[in-house]
């Protein structure tokens, strides 16, 4: 199932979605696939590593959480 997300961009925005479809050879709807799916990847490991760090009593470094969740 597909949906359709339509969004305001300011000036300065569609300019340097621009220049990245144009440098990274993609179509507006890749990069906005690519961008929303490294935000929720990089939200869910930090909500991880939150948890993670919350029940352990240790320091685990960003590089530790992303061992054991690889």
């Amino acid at each position: 199932m597909e949906d359709t997300l339509t969004i305001l961009l300011t000036p300065e925005l569609r300019a340097a979605i621009a220049r990245l479809i144009e440098t990274e050879g993609l179509s507006p709807e890749e990069l906005a696939q690519r961008a929303l799916q490294e935000f929720v990847f990089v939200h869910q490991f930090r909500l991880l590593r939150e948890q993670l760090l919350q029940k352990a009593q240790t320091d685990y470094t960003d590089d530790d959480i992303f061992e054991m969740v690889s």
